[in-house]
C-alpha cells in the first residue's frame, strides 16, 4: 500500500483510502494544511479538510435528509461564529444529543472555537447531568429538545440551545442561529478538546482527557486503513450514539474518509438493515448487543453491499460472532479499547476463525502487555491485567485521578491473555473476578459459555457475598423465545464444560437484562432479590 508523507499531503495526491490515491488540485493540497495549523488535531480540521476534498459530496443522511460536505462545514462555521459571542473562552460545551447533524454541527463549532466540547450521556437523570455539568464546568448547553425536563430536573442553570426540535421550543437553535449568522474568521486561543465520558457502569462516570497530536493519531489511522477495509466515499451506518468513543471515533474517521455517515436518534434493528440496503452502505459500526438484535429481526435483509462491520464497546461473546458470521459472512471486524486509551487491538475475521472470542492482535506502534500484580510481563497463556501504551497519551480524568501507569503503560482495568500466536483475548475486569473457596473465578468465562446454550438469550454473571466461600457467582439469564430451560439444566451445562467451583450457585430467569445505552450490562442493577419485580424465578 503506498503512502503519503507530511500531513496527508505529496505531490498533490492525498491518501484516503486502503490502497487507494485520490487526486487533490495542488491549491487544495496547499490549503488543506492551513486547518491543522489553525485548529490542531481536533474534529474542525477533519471537518475543513474534508469540505475541501470533497465539497459536494454527501456527509450525513438523517431523518432531516442530507447535508453535503460543504453545507456541514459552513453549518459550522456559521454556528462557530454565533457560539463566539454567547460563551466565554474558557467554557466547555456540553452535548447532549442523539445521532444526528446537530451533534456533528456543535461538535466541529466547538471545537472550532478552541472550546472543550464534553459528550453527555443521553440516560443521564436530572441529577447526573447537573453533578456532570458542574463539574466539567459546561458554560453552553446543547441538547435536543426530547431532554428539556432532564435539564429543567438538574442544577444545570448556564445558557441552552436546542439541537433537533420539533418546534415551539422556549430556547434558541442550531439552525436559527446557523440561518442568521455570517460566518466570519475563527483564530483560537489554544486546541479544543474532545472529553468523552466513562461508561458509569463501576460508578459516576468520569470525563477522560487525552493528550492528542499527530505522532498518536498516525499511528491508529493506519492499522484502521491496513486492517479494516473500509472506503472513502462509501456510506457508513454508524448505531452506536455519537457520544460514546466508539459511535464518536468512527464518525470522525468516516468524515476524514469522505463516507456518507448514515445516522438515526435511535437504534431500531429493522430500520437499520433497511438503511443498509437502501444507502447501499458498505460498512456498519455496532455494539455486540446490536449485532443480536440484527440477527433477531425475523426475516431480516442480509444487504450484500455490507462487507465490514465493526464491533466493539464490550464483550463480543464467541457464540454471537458465529452466529453473525453464519448469516452476514465473514465481515466481522472486532475492536478492543477503552475511553481512557482508545482503541488497542483489531481482530480480523479469519483471526475470529482461528480463535473466536480473540480481540486480534495489537495496533501499529501500539504496545500491549499483559502485567501481574507486581508489574512483570506474562507470558503466553497467562492471565493478567493489560497496560497499554504508543497510542492516545491518557491525561487523566477532568474531575482529577487517573489510570496506574507503569513504565509508561496504562492499565486498561481489564484481565487478559495472549495465545501462541500474538493474539488478545479478554478474561474479564479486574474488579469483577471473585475469589470462591480460594479459586479465582471470571464472570465472563461463565458468561460466554451460557450464551452459546441453545436455550438462552442472552447472560450475565456475577459475583456476590456467600458466608460460606466468601463470594459465589449468579447468573441472570434471559431464555430464548420458545425456551423452558430450568435452572438445574443450565447448572448441568456449566459443569459439564468449567470446573466445579465456576458453576453458579444461583440461575435468575429475567425478561431483560438492564443496559446501559452503549449495550454494557448494569451489573449494579442485576439483583438477587427474589421478590424484586425485576427478577422473574419462573
Amino acid at each position: 500500500m503506498r503512502s503519503v508523507a507530511g500531513q496527508g499531503v505529496r505531490a498533490g495526491r492525498a491518501l484516503l483510502g486502503t490502497g487507494v490515491l485520490h487526486p487533490v488540485r495542488p491549491d487544495r493540497a496547499v490549503r488543506m494544511l492551513f486547518p491543522y495549523a489553525r485548529y490542531g488535531p481536533v474534529p474542525a480540521t477533519v471537518g475543513a479538510m474534508s469540505a475541501l476534498r470533497f465539497a459536494g459530496r454527501t456527509a450525513v443522511f438523517d431523518e432531516r435528509g442530507s447535508l453535503t460536505y460543504d453545507e456541514l462545514e459552513r453549518h459550522a462555521a456559521a454556528l462557530a461564529t454565533a457560539l463566539g459571542h454567547r460563551i466565554g473562552a474558557g467554557d466547555r460545551i456540553g452535548v447532549l444529543c442523539r445521532n444526528h447533524r446537530g451533534f456533528l454541527e456543535a461538535v466541529l463549532a466547538g471545537s472550532r472555537l478552541g472550546n472543550d466540547v464534553v459528550l453527555l450521556n443521553t440516560d443521564f437523570s436530572g441529577p447526573q447531568l447537573g453533578e456532570v455539568a458542574e463539574r466539567e464546568g459546561v458554560g453552553l448547553l446543547v441538547h435536543d429538545q426530547e431532554f428539556d425536563e432532564v435539564v429543567d430536573g438538574s442544577s444545570y442553570d448556564g445558557r441552552r440551545l436546542h439541537a433537533w426540535h420539533d418546534g415551539g421550543g422556549l430556547y434558541e437553535t442550531i439552525d436559527d442561529l446557523v440561518a442568521d449568522t455570517a460566518a466570519v474568521p475563527v483564530r483560537p486561543e489554544r486546541a479544543s478538546r474532545v472529553i468523552v465520558m466513562t461508561s458509569g457502569t463501576t460508578g459516576t462516570p468520569k470525563g477522560a482527557r487525552h493528550d492528542i497530536g499527530l505522532g498518536a493519531l498516525a499511528p491508529a489511522a493506519v492499522s484502521h486503513l491496513v486492517r479494516v477495509p473500509v472506503r472513502s466515499g462509501a456510506p457508513l451506518v454508524i448505531a452506536p450514539p455519537l457520544f460514546h468513543v466508539l459511535g464518536f471515533a468512527y464518525s470522525t474517521v468516516g468524515l476524514g474518509l469522505g463516507m456518507p455517515l448514515v445516522l438515526t436518534r435511535r437504534f431500531d434493528p429493522a430500520r437499520t438493515l433497511e438503511l443498509i440496503e437502501e444507502h447501499a452502505a458498505q460498512a456498519l459500526v455496532a455494539v455486540p448487543v446490536m449485532l443480536s438484535r440484527l440477527l433477531d429481526v425475523p426475516d431480516g435483509p442480509r444487504p450484500a453491499s455490507l462487507e465490514v462491520v465493526v464491533c466493539g464497546g464490550s464483550a463480543l461473546h464467541p457464540s454471537l460472532s458465529e452466529r453473525f458470521t453464519a448469516e452476514f459472512g465473514d465481515v466481522l471486524y472486532n475492536i478492543y479499547g477503552a475511553t481512557e486509551t482508545g482503541w488497542a487491538t483489531i481482530a480480523t475475521p479469519e483471526d475470529a476463525r482461528e480463535a473466536p472470542g480473540t480481540v486480534g492482535k495489537p495496533s501499529f506502534r501500539l504496545t500491549v502487555k499483559i502485567l501481574d500484580p507486581d508489574g512483570r510481563e506474562l507470558p503466553p497463556g497467562e492471565t493478567g491485567e493489560i497496560h497499554t501504551g504508543g497510542g492516545l497519551r491518557f491525561a487523566g480524568y477532568t474531575g482529577g485521578g487517573t489510570k496506574q501507569v507503569r513504565d509508561g503503560l496504562t492499565s486498561t482495568g481489564d484481565l487478559g491473555h495472549f495465545d501462541g500466536a500474538g493474539r488478545l483475548h479478554i478474561d474479564g475486569r479486574a474488579d469483577d473476578m471473585i475469589v470462591s473457596g480460594g479459586e479465582n473465578v471470571f464472570p465472563a468465562e461463565v458468561e460466554d459459555l451460557l450464551g452459546g446454550h441453545d436455550g438462552v438469550a442472552e447472560a450475565a454473571v456475577k459475583g456476590v457475598d456467600d458466608e460460606k466461600f466468601g463470594q459465589r457467582l449468579a447468573a441472570y439469564v434471559v431464555r430464548a423465545d420458545g425456551s423452558d430451560v430450568t435452572e438445574d439444566d443450565l447448572k448441568a451445562y456449566v459443569k459439564k464444560h468449567l470446573a466445579r467451583y465456576k458453576v453458579p450457585r444461583d440461575v435468575h430467569f429475567v425478561d431483560e437484562l438492564p443496559r446501559t445505552s452503549t449495550g454494557k450490562v448494569r451489573a449494579k442493577e442485576l439483583q438477587d432479590d427474589k421478590n424484586s419485580p425485576a427478577v422473574n424465578q419462573s
